[in-house]
Parts: C-alpha cells; sequence; structure tokens
C-alpha cells in the first residue's frame, strides 16, 4: 500500500510561523524598530543586568491569571463572599510576590562572552557565555539563545546559577556564509518560579568568529608539486593521491622522517603503515595549492576544494604553500601554518 509522504509545511513548523508573521502587516514595522534600537545598544563582551535594560511583561498565562481575578473580585463584590475576597487577594498577592522574584532572578547577575573559536562552515559555531552572580541565594530557570525575528524560533539553553557561583552556557548558530562575523545578538530571559511573568534582556557582544570554507567531501588527490628554483629541474611530480614528498618507510630510516601525524592515524585504524618524507624529493619539489590546479569554474567550490587540499596537506605533515588573488603563503607546515592558510580562504 502505498503511503503518502507528508508536507513540507506540516514537517517543518517554524517555516509556517514564519510565512504567517510575514503576512503581517506589523512585521515590518517592528522590524525597523528593533534594528533601529539595536543599533544605539553598546557592544560590550561583558554585560552586567540591572533596571535599566532588564525588561518585564505578563506572559500568556499571566494574562489568563489577570483575567481570573477580575472575575474574582466582580463575583466577590456582587454576592459579597468573605472567601471570595480571600481567594482573589491571596491569588494576586503570590503573583506580585512572583513577579518580584521573577525580576530579581535576572537582575544582578553578569553575562561574560568567551572569544569564539573559528570554525568551519556548515557546522553550528559555539558560543560561551559565562554567567555569573554574587548574591547568596541561586538563581533557577535561566535561558540563553540567539535573538530571531518576528515568528523565528529561539533554541534555548538553560541553566541554573548557584550561590556567589558561575555557570557556563553554550549557544549554537550557524552562519550563512564564510568569512568574519559579528557574533549575534543574544538574549536571556527567565520564567520562574510562576510562569505568568517573562523577564528578557537583550546583549549585542563585540566579539567576532571566523568561519572557515567548507572542504569540499570526499578529499581530491593532492596537486603535483612544482620544480624549485623558478621553474628548473625536473618535470612536475604527477599527483597520485599523495604529494611526492612523502614515500612508504623503508627499514633503516631515521626516526625524524617519519610523518608522525600520519603513523598516529594509521595505528588508530588498526594498521600500522608508516610514512616517511622522502628528503630528496622533497629538495627538488615544493606543493603550491594555486586555484588554477582546481580545475573548477565557480569560485567557491575553488575555495572548497583549496580547504580539503590544505587538510591533507597538513593530516600528512608536508610543506604546502597557498596562493591566491594578491597573497602567497610560503610553504611551511604546523597548527600556525595551517590556521593562517585557512583564514586567507575565508577572507579572500
Amino acid at each position: 500500500m502505498a503511503t503518502t509522504a507528508p508536507s513540507s509545511t506540516a514537517a517543518s513548523p517554524g517555516r509556517l510561523r514564519a510565512a504567517l508573521a510575514a503576512l503581517n502587516p506589523l512585521t515590518r514595522v517592528r522590524k525597523r524598530f528593533e534594528a533601529w534600537w539595536m543599533v544605539r545598544r553598546p557592544l560590550n563582551d561583558t554585560l552586567t543586568l540591572t533596571q535599566r535594560n532588564v525588561y518585564i511583561l505578563p506572559t500568556g498565562a499571566g494574562w489568563m491569571l489577570l483575567l481570573t481575578l477580575l472575575i474574582l473580585l466582580v463575583a466577590s463584590i456582587n454576592y459579597q463572599l468573605n472567601l471570595g475576597y480571600l481567594l482573589t487577594f491571596l491569588l494576586a498577592g503570590s503573583a506580585v510576590v512572583g513577579m518580584h522574584i521573577c525580576h530579581a532572578t535576572l537582575r544582578g547577575i553578569t553575562l561574560h562572552l568567551k572569544e569564539p573559536e573559528p570554525h568551519f562552515m556548515g557546522t553550528s559555531a559555539t558560543i560561551e557565555v559565562q554567567v555569573s552572580s554574587e548574591r547568596k541565594t541561586p538563581r533557577y530557570g535561566i535561558g540563553l539563545a540567539v535573538h530571531g525575528g518576528a515568528g523565528e524560533t529561539h533554541h534555548w539553553a538553560w541553566t541554573d546559577v548557584p550561590a556567589q557561583g558561575r555557570s557556563i552556557v553554550h549557544v549554537a548558530f550557524a552562519p550563512s556564509r564564510r568569512g568574519l562575523h559579528r557574533v549575534p545578538v543574544l538574549t536571556a530571559e527567565t520564567r520562574f518560579p510562576l510562569g505568568t511573568f517573562r523577564v528578557w534582556t537583550y546583549w549585542r557582544p563585540a566579539a567576532q568568529v571566523l568561519v572557515y570554507p567548507a572542504p569540499e567531501i570526499p578529499a581530491p588527490p593532492l596537486p603535483p608539486g612544482e620544480p624549485r628554483g623558478a621553474g628548473t629541474g625536473s618535470a612536475p611530480s604527477q599527483g597520485i593521491g599523495e604529494f611526492d614528498g612523502v614515500r612508504a618507510y623503508r627499514r633503516g630510516d631515521p626516526l625524524k622522517l617519519v610523518v608522525w601525524k600520519k603513523a598516529a592515524k594509521t595505528l588508530g585504524t588498526g594498521t600500522d603503515d608508516l610514512v616517511s618524507r622522502d628528503s630528496q624529493q622533497a629538495q627538488r619539489h615544493e606543493l603550491w595549492l594555486d586555484p588554477a590546479l582546481t580545475g573548477m569554474p565557480d569560485p567557491e567550490a575553488r575555495i572548497s576544494r583549496l580547504t580539503a587540499w590544505v587538510l591533507q596537506a597538513d593530516r600528512l605533515g608536508l610543506d604546502y604553500g597557498l596562493r591566491l588573488p594578491g597573497v602567497e603563503i610560503a610553504p611551511d607546515t604546523g597548527s600556525a601554518h595551517r590556521r593562517r592558510c585557512l583564514e586567507a580562504l575565508a577572507l579572500c
């Protein structure tokens, strides 16, 4: 019997909410007001919450509680119910105390952003936020998320902050392109203890996050090496999946010639194939990574292939250089050299 595939609208309620919000005539006005308001907020990687930057409004449950209290009060006045007065004022007092506790839960905490690490496009960047409190009592139910527009879903990360202590919260967001991006606006909120009030704040961090290009998968073979000495010497070596500056380990090779990064990987997979650097071949050729060697017309596809080559050459422990328009990085090896090449690819 044939089965009916669920519609894309039913499978993604977030898109449906975003589409409905886009039809609201007030959405454009709200976005313009938020953009105007956000620009006027200072950029800071550390934010202390006070009465000036913490806001409070009733939630849906809070408005329903207010309506219930009004009905109880009108009924008690109409029928002169002493117990009705008692219940009404008891619930109203609880709501007022809950409002005070809810506001005090967020007020007074300090948010500190740790400098984000670079990451590859297509993966979620993780923002590490330290939430600290000097109060002698713990704080419960504090959530952080990337601030979204109207109709967008917030992905909350919740935490409790101990008394005179700190808590670490990791918030994820996914940039849509490579390059250097400012950390997006973050929002923190709480609805503790009754859920009848929402207390929130907005935070514009000053830090930036670097997004490396996504490497091509599967990684293509490395390009052939170029003769040293500005084109003198023998012809370029032929690419065979690995640069000719390495070869299979031979008995008696010095330990300094063994590519230990490759050895650790092969031993981890259960094999014992060792690879040594071919010093004679390395003297004749050098590995240069150039967009012209990718053989791809699309600029982003070239960058993706170059990224895969950088990671592959670094994994093999090879000396490699990178040529980009206006940038030339001399052949070298190591984590600092890899980071420099990836930064150049991200910003080119």
